[in-house]
């Protein structure tokens, strides 16, 4: 029995081979359009992906969120209690001032400004600590490796530290010397570079006004040492010269009379702070001595204090006739002594007969008739 013949493309299809496209006439692929159930498998594919995933970022969505509501609660919480603080140091510092022991304090102003400053750099330093920890917290959260973040900003800093070293130098003392309250506000100061009355304390300058009326603008890096004149208590000292032959005791008694007095004056009590005291003799010359007289007054009145006791201890003086050198009674007795030169006369050229001034002021000598030669 004979087999029919089948062809090959019928012998693919019954094998399940599928059916090679035939190429079109152009010569190109036309593109694979998706099915159904590409497009099906797809959606379940990111459906899958959603559900596996969505707890996760929902749990970083919430961890970031309360990282921000707690660094912001804190920070405006700190920032109101530095406030606060600033506040009550502020009221303490009025409170002071009217009391019995306000001139032993600075001042209002002072005191004010200086807790400004603070507060200033409170808040600032707390606002950058707590900001800055939450940033890092919350690129945490993204599982960012902030190991080469933090290394890159620690070279950063050292190289933007030592360009500008000058200006932290200036900030650090600054903030060093009023949290040490080396000076404030009113305060007479020699600052080495430049001295006179502080008028403004600032983190990075100081403002001075000097004895002539100028401002010197100093920065806090470039000063080494403060002499203080404002606080504490101040020294009057003042030097009283008179005769080397006045009798001491009569003068020690004349000082005594003049420092009891000033002081149960107003208001000169409350200026001293201490008695006024006559140490001694502070230095002997041939013609004169020199007697010292201190005080101890209240800060910035030594100046006020001094020119007071001269006042007294020059008319105490003049009613005790102690002769003070350099005074009134010194000339008045430079005057009376009589002068051991003035009977002598002063050398003249014409005293000298052979001198040329005598020989041109003589008369003129008659000459004699010459006798005619033979």
């Amino acid at each position: 029995m004979e087999v029919p013949a089948v062809s090959l493309p019928v012998v693919q299809l019954a094998a399940g081979a599928s059916p090679s496209p035939s190429p079109s006439p152009s010569g190109s692929t036309a593109p694979a359009v998706p099915s159904l159930q590409d497009a099906q498998e797809s959606a379940t594919n990111a459906a899958s992906w959603v559900e596996q995933n969505w707890s996760t970022w929902l749990a970083m969505g919430l961890q970031i969120l309360l990282v921000v509501v707690v660094a912001v609660t804190l920070r405006a919480v700190v920032r109101r209690a530095i406030t606060k603080l600033i506040e009550r140091m502020t009221r303490s510092a009025q409170a002071a001032e009217g009391s019995a022991l306000g001139g032993l304090l600075v001042n209002v102003e002072r005191r004010r400004q200086r807790a400004a400053a603070i507060g200033s750099v409170l808040r600032s330093v707390a606002s950058f600590l707590i900001l800055g920890t939450a940033a890092l917290m919350v690129l945490s959260t993204f599982k960012i490796n902030l190991a080469p973040l933090l290394a890159s900003a620690g070279v950063a800093g050292v190289a933007i530290g030592f360009g500008a070293r000058n200006l932290v130098t200036d900030f650090l003392s600054g903030v060093f010397m009023i949290l040490e309250d080396q000076y404030g506000v009113g305060d007479v100061i020699d600052a080495g570079v430049a001295s006179g009355e502080v008028i403004e304390v600032g983190l990075r300058v100081t403002k001075l006004r000097g004895a002539d009326g100028e401002i010197w603008y100093v920065r806090n890096g470039e000063v080494k040492r403060i002499g203080n004149l404002s606080q504490g208590w101040a020294t009057a000292g003042v030097d009283v010269t008179v005769k080397a032959g006045e009798d001491l005791d009569r003068v020690k008694a004349t000082l005594d009379e003049v420092a009891e007095k000033m002081t149960k004056e107003e208001p000169w009590n409350e200026l001293l702070w201490g008695p006024v005291e006559v140490l001694g003799l502070d230095s002997v010359l041939i013609d004169s001595m020199v007697v010292r007289v201190t005080a101890r007054t209240m800060p910035g009145k030594s100046v006020t204090v001094e020119r007071e006791l001269r006042w007294r201890i020059k008319r105490a003086f003049d009613a005790a006739s102690i002769r003070i050198v350099g005074g009134a009674t010194a000339l008045e007795d430079a005057a009376d002594t009589p002068d051991p030169m003035a009977a002598v006369a002063a050398p003249s050229a014409y005293s000298n007969a052979d001198s040329p001034q005598s020989a041109a002021a003589s008369p003129i000598a008659a000459q004699r008739a010459t006798p005619p030669a033979k």
